[in-house]
C-alpha cells in the first residue's frame, strides 16, 4: 500500500475505538443468531418443521442449510474470512426473504429479521473493519 493511502486511512481507523467495539458486539450478535439458527435446523428440526412447510422448503433440507448456515457463521466470526463470510451470510438472507415474497409475506417478521441482520452483518464488519470503510467511505 502507498504512503499517500495509509497517510488517508490512519485518521479515519485510528479514531475509532468506540466503533470498533460496536461493530465486534454487533458481528457478535449477528454471529450467535446464526449459530443458533443453524443448531436448531441441525438438531432439532422439528421446531421450524412449520416454517419450513409454509415456504415450500422440506425437512432434509435442513442437514444441508444448517452446516451451510454454520459454516458461513464461523467464516463471518473469524477477522481474516470476515469478508467471505458477510457475502455468505447475505445470499443466505437473502434466500430466507426471496422465500417469503415468494409465499406473499411482505413484510413479514422473518423477513424483517433476515433484513435487520443483513444490515447488521454489514454494519458490524465496517466499523470493525478498516479495509471495508476505505471501500465504502461514508464519513470522511
Amino acid at each position: 500500500m502507498s504512503e499517500i493511502m495509509k497517510h488517508h486511512l490512519v485518521p479515519e481507523t485510528m479514531n475509532l475505538p468506540h466503533a470498533l467495539w460496536a461493530g465486534r458486539i454487533m458481528s457478535a450478535f449477528v454471529a450467535i443468531i446464526l449459530v443458533a439458527d443453524s443448531t436448531i435446523q441441525l438438531f432439532a428440526p422439528a421446531q421450524i418443521a412449520s416454517m419450513l412447510q409454509e415456504t415450500g422448503f422440506t425437512m432434509a433440507l435442513t442437514r444441508v442449510v444448517g452446516p451451510i448456515l454454520l459454516a458461513s457463521a464461523i467464516l463471518y466470526a473469524v477477522p481474516t474470512t470476515a469478508v467471505l463470510g458477510a457475502i455468505l451470510v447475505t445470499g443466505f438472507l437473502g434466500g430466507a426473504i426471496c422465500a417469503h415474497v415468494r409465499i406473499g409475506e411482505l413484510g413479514s417478521p422473518p423477513e424483517i429479521i433476515s433484513l435487520t441482520l443483513g444490515a447488521m452483518t454489514w454494519g458490524g464488519l465496517y466499523l470493525r473493519d478498516p479495509r471495508i470503510r476505505a471501500i465504502l467511505p461514508f464519513i470522511r
